[in-house]
């Protein structure tokens, strides 16, 4: 006859309780908690580049587009743009041209100065280029220093 085993379950053997001292704490919570300051700290990093972009290119009080350019030769690019700043304000626009290749052959700083009671300004500028353009750009606008 074989012998039965019904007191004592499969699976893991049932030590006599504080015999063999403490089991430890499964490793899954160490994973857990890896994960976790992980994730806090690509957050965290994910905020600071966030915020560092902001402060570089996106004030929207001085929002910029360019409307067209025109009179484009071997030496120069007119630059039609449109810069909203707040009412009655100035802004400072770098104005760019490139090249087909995309290297650029000019950047100018330009001052736009808004009419009293007025949020937009528009303005035709005039970019002296080393090289041939083929684009006419503003690159950022900003509150003058």
């Amino acid at each position: 006859m074989t012998e039965t085993h019904a007191t004592i379950p499969s699976g893991a053997p049932v030590f006599p309780p504080g015999r063999y001292g403490h089991r430890r704490a499964p490793a899954r919570r160490r994973r857990t908690l890896l994960v976790g300051l992980v994730l806090v700290g690509m957050l965290t990093g994910l905020t600071l580049v966030a915020v560092r972009d902001y402060q570089r290119y996106g004030d929207p009080a001085y929002d910029a587009e360019v409307i067209t350019y025109t009179g484009i030769t071997d030496a120069q690019i007119l630059v039609d743009f449109r810069v909203t700043v707040p009412e009655g304000g100035s802004a400072v626009c770098v104005l760019r041209a490139r090249d087909r290749a995309g290297a650029e052959v000019a950047r100018e700083q330009v001052t736009v100065t808004a009419d009293p009671g007025e949020r937009q300004v528009t303005t035709r500028h005039r970019l002296t280029t080393t090289g041939r353009p083929f684009i006419g750009e503003v690159m950022r606008c900003r509150q003058p220093a």
